[in-house]
Parts: C-alpha cells; structure tokens; sequence
C-alpha cells in the first residue's frame, strides 16, 4: 500500500490518539464519550471512524468510531495500534438473548461466538474470541460499583443484522434459525456484531482489549409476551466504559 504519511482510513499518526482508547460503533456517540475527558481535542472524521483525543487521570486518551461489524472495527484496531494505542474498550449497544437480560441493563462480554467471518482472516475458528481479563474485571466492578443491572457472559456476533431480525426472510433461514436457537440453550446472554473480531484481532496484534453493552431490546422476551420498552439511552454503558478504563489506568500507573 502506497505511505501517504498517515492511517489509510483514520487519516491519524503517532501523537493523535493515546495508548487508551474507546470503541464506540456510532459516530455520534464520540462527543458524548469525549465529554468525560479532559481537555478534549476533535482529531478529525474520515468515513465511520470519528475520533476525539484527551486525557483521563492525567493520561492521554482517545475514542474512535468503528461503524457496524467486524471489518470496520478491526480497521480501527489496527491503524490505532500502528501508532501506539494497546488498551481498547469497545462500548456499544446490543440485543438481549437470555430472558433475564432486559432493556436498560448492561452486559459485559467474557467471550464472544464467532459467527462472523473477519475473526477468521487472523486466527483460526478453534481459537476463542476472549476479552483480557482485567479490562473484563474492571468492566464488571464498574457497572455494579455504579448500579447497574449487570450480566456477565458470552455474547454472540454476526456480520447480518437482518440475518438476526429477519431469518425467515433469508434463503437460509434454516441455519439462521438452528443457530439462533443454539445460542439460546447456551446461554448466550445477547447479540452485537464486533467484539468477536476484536477480540480475535486484539489477540494477534498482542493487545489489550474488554467489551460492555447497553441492552437495547430482547427479541426472546418479546416473543413470550414481555411487553418490555425499548430503551435506547446509551449514557450508562458509556459511564461503565469510562469508570472502567479510569480503574485499568490506575492499575498500570501502580504498575509502572
């Protein structure tokens, strides 16, 4: 690929973003993400990638968009660890699976079913998507320190939104639909489309990298009769993102 001096898709260089970074898939989630840092600083917009630079606990900082699915996402990932950011949170929004799991609750991913395929151009289906450990801890001392509803499990990831939404409506609606239900006897706490990536990616580019979720709706409650509100104010997860990586920097600066 041609060096044109900077990121191909982030349009960022080394000194833009710092080692710790936020992974929101909306670009209008940045400002709001960016709100809790200090000083904060708009880098600049190319595609679905928006990011914004400041500092939390004295360190420099960053969140980056990653638009929808694992492509994108693992984009971001790597151009922002080619110029030196190694602790990734990814923030997002996802739909609840297991029955308990309701709109407004918060779900921390310890693992991620790979039923996507931009994992699989860096690592082999019999590795595990897993988050790190301690950005899963803090993730999950963060949400119940702040009083949340929090559900701690694996989540399932996919590339076809409508796929999930819509199976029937899918020339292979049989396999969508066997899967689905596989997923449900599991365990499977809810669904989103790029942690697995990152996790898989995260792990080949040795780095560091935890996922949370705001639970937007859950399509299985709803098919039994919980007429449950579709909650779409992503302000707590974002808090959980932030207390989060505020615990991670305070770790490694005890570390140092």
């Amino acid at each position: 690929m041609q060096d044109i001096g900077k990121q191909f898709h982030i349009h960022c260089v080394e000194g833009d973003v710092g080692r710790y970074v936020f992974l929101p898939g909306d670009p209008g989630r940045c400002e709001a993400i960016a709100a809790y840092f200090g000083d904060p600083v708009h880098i600049g917009m190319n595609r679905e990638y928006n990011i914004y630079t400041g500092t939390l606990l004295g360190q420099k900082v960053s969140v980056c968009s990653t638009g929808i699915g694992g492509p994108s996402a693992s984009i971001a990932m790597v151009e922002l660890k080619n110029i030196g950011a190694d602790t990734f949170i990814r923030i997002g929004t996802c739909g609840g699976i297991a029955m308990d799991v309701m709109p407004g609750d918060v779900v921390v991913a310890n693992g991620a079913v790979r039923y996507e395929h931009t994992s699989m151009e860096y690592a082999p289906i019999e590795f595990p998507a897993v988050p790190d450990f301690g950005i899963t801890a803090a993730l999950k001392a963060a949400s119940e320190d702040l009083g949340y509803r929090t559900h701690v499990g694996v989540v399932q990831c996919k590339d076809s939104f409508y796929g999930q939404h819509s199976p029937e409506k899918s020339p292979v609606y049989y396999e969508l639909q066997r899967k689905w239900e596989s997923w449900k006897r599991l365990g499977v706490k809810a669904s989103e489309m790029e942690s697995a990536a990152l996790f898989v990616v995260a792990a080949a580019l040795g780095v560091r990298c935890g996922s949370c979720f705001h639970v937007i709706w859950n399509q299985e409650r709803e098919k039994a009769g919980h007429l449950d509100a579709m909650v779409e104010d992503t302000s707590g997860a974002v808090k959980v993102g932030i207390e989060a990586m505020k615990r991670i920097i305070t770790e490694d600066l005890r570390s140092v």
